[in-house]
């Protein structure tokens, strides 16, 4: 069995034209484990034995259950990569089948497809060169964090940053051995070599860290003592300054507050490498990209412009594509009743056949199919009985985490939330929204003041840890059928409940440990749409989702009879639901008066005038 990297290299060493196929060497094992499965595993810890093994998509050596094809048809030395005939099978589920992957030097382009279809596997095996790209084309992928070290994290970038110039140096002096100084990807290299200038590392570290949402204090914390959204936060300051050839991106928002986001979009509009993006907010696929790319129906599909200019002309192009099917069904159904009704008169019958010629040739050159639309799930949060205010009220509350008044994250609050309350809560990192809405659960107690409850108010509760109450040694149709064995032991009762929130077939009975984070927190939101509360506080609920399912989620809470907060850094969610803004900054909750866009606008404005961008 050959492995990835020894395939590639083997591949390089070709004509150019050699069909490259990657493929783990550890696909023995897992064909082990997926047969194994069949039989019912003794304990828990076999189980999650079996989920590891399913759901591990790298080892030390770089290897994974990725199946690759694909053909370098771009020149060797160019910066632009072409890929004909590519495909992916991951898991024995093909994702692309006989397409082009094409990403020219200088765009920056959004990577669209639903939950589960295989965006963030495509990105894996490009960053670990499974595709035949050319090897002075260097790859950054952003799916984690920093490493958990003793160096700050201004120390980490600018190490990282040190290690990037000295390969870059390597590689030089490497090509000048084997090509001669002419060489074009010499050229780009000094290029980049000027402009990393070590003597500014310091001072352009800092200020994309601080952009990044880090103060004079946390800039020098050490990534040990750091969460894995701070890290994950790390991680993407050193992708940024270190300006790779091609820079994967995996959801770069999901840590972000809606300040860093603006920040983050602002950076990435002046990017100038080609840059692949993931991202669930058409906001901010708006703002950066140049082109789209569409994983869809097994094919990558590209279009120019942003994501709304890419959802015009797919309508457009769908609009079309459907008028050309019923007219050609309408003259396939013509032909077919002439020929039924020729009959044996010789002249019918060479008309008969002149036609039949016809209906072949459409066959040969295949018939227009019909417009396959995405799949929308709207799903609704159960109706709940009008509570009357007061509901939820903060009554001169003040909260420290230590209990001490010299520590407060908050002082004084007054205001409230009732059952048709909209209420979104934005701010900086660390200022406590999150904190705030624990709060209000009651897990937290204030040191000061009173939190007051409604004695029928039942509170339900999304977070973006929310997944981790998932037991993924279950599929999704045991776990909520276990969850509420009360409400029915039906297994078609709950396959239509979690059919109502876009988890189907494989989705409901695969084990919830091989699904994707977005499938994840599918089975998260019918868990608290069947917990039917009259007032749900929503954490960063787009994480993970695709966009289709953020619509259906806002279109679900403006449908919603009872109250909801909502922290989220989606600008276009906030949009369609909130219609009280708060602002958490400065130890307390003040009321923006204003829309959400004309926020993001503050903030832009704000970080231009402090020249942050």
């Amino acid at each position: 069995m050959v492995s990835a990297s020894k395939a590639a290299r083997m591949a390089k060493r070709g004509d150019g034209e050699k069909k490259k196929v990657s493929k783990s060497s550890k696909k023995d094992v897992v064909d082990d484990v997926e047969g194994d499965a069949q039989e019912q595993p003794a304990t828990t810890d076999e189980k999650m034995k079996e989920v590891e093994k399913l759901t591990a998509q790298m080892d030390k050596h770089g290897l994974s259950d990725r199946v690759t094809t694909g053909v370098l048809s771009s020149l060797p030395s160019s910066r632009d990569v072409k890929i004909t005939s590519a495909s992916l099978v991951f898991h024995g589920k093909v994702l692309i089948t006989d397409s082009t992957l094409e990403l020219n030097f200088g765009r920056r382009y959004g990577l669209l497809g639903e939950n589960g279809c295989g965006k963030s596997t495509l990105l894996k095996s490009i960053a670990t060169r499974e595709y035949p790209i050319p090897d002075h084309i260097d790859i950054y992928l952003l799916n984690e964090g920093a490493p958990p070290t003793d160096l700050g994290a201004l120390e980490w970038v600018v190490t990282e940053a040190q290690n990037q110039l000295d390969n870059m140096e390597k590689k030089a002096e490497e090509i000048l051995e084997q090509e001669g100084p002419d060489s074009p990807i010499l050229e780009d290299l000094y290029d980049r070599m000027d402009k990393m200038d070590p003597s500014t590392f310091h001072t352009r570290a800092s200020l994309i860290l601080t952009g990044l949402g880090f103060n004079k204090v946390t800039i020098n914390k050490k990534t040990k003592d750091m969460s894995g959204g701070w890290r994950m936060r790390v991680a993407l300051a050193k992708a940024l300054f270190v300006k790779p050839s091609l820079l994967l991106l995996d959801d770069p928002t999901a840590h972000l507050d809606l300040e860093a986001c603006v920040w983050l979009e602002e950076y990435l509009k002046k990017w100038d490498r080609t840059l692949i993006l993931v991202s669930h907010s058409m906001d901010f696929l708006n703002g950066v990209c140049t082109n789209m790319l569409d994983m869809r129906m097994k094919q990558l599909l590209y279009y120019g412009g942003n994501y709304d200019s890419y959802h015009k002309t797919r309508s457009e192009q769908e609009v079309n594509q459907m008028k050309a099917y019923t007219k050609q069904q309408e003259e396939i159904v013509h032909i077919k009743k002439f020929i039924a009704s020729a009959g044996t008169y010789a002249n019918l019958v060479r008309q008969a056949k002149s036609r039949q010629k016809i209906l072949d040739k459409m066959e040969a050159d295949g018939f227009i199919q019909p417009v396959i639309p995405d799949r929308v799930f709207s799903f609704r949060f159960a109706d709940v009985d009008k509570l009357p205010p007061p509901v939820l009220s903060f009554d001169d509350v003040s909260f420290s985490y230590s209990g001490k008044w010299e520590d407060t994250l908050y002082e004084h609050l007054d205001f409230g939330v009732d059952m048709d309350s909209r209420t979104a809560l934005v701010g900086p990192n660390g200022v406590g929204k999150s904190t705030l809405l624990r709060i209000m659960t009651g897990k937290l107690n204030p040191i000061g003041g009173r939190v007051s409850r409604h004695t029928h108010l039942k509170l339900g509760m999304y977070s973006q840890h929310s997944a981790e109450q998932l037991d993924l040694t279950k599929s999704s149709l045991e776990f909520v059928r276990d969850r509420f064995p009360e409400k029915s032991q039906d297994y078609q009762y709950w396959r239509q409940q979690l059919g109502r929130y876009g988890l189907s077939g494989e989705g409901q009975t695969a084990l919830m440990g091989t699904l994707s984070e977005g499938q994840k927190s599918r089975i998260v939101f019918a868990l608290l749409a069947i917990e039917s509360p009259n007032m749900i506080l929503l954490d960063e609920p787009t994480n993970g989702l695709d966009i289709p399912t953020i619509d259906s989620l806002a279109d679900a809470i403006n449908a919603y009879s009872g109250g909801v907060v909502v922290v989220s850094h989606d600008f276009r969610l906030l949009d369609k639901i909130a219609k009280d803004i708060m602002v958490c900054e400065n130890k307390t909750v003040t009321r923006w008066d204003g829309s959400i866009g004309e926020y993001k606008e503050h903030l832009r404005k704000k970080m231009i005038s402090a020249g942050a961008v």
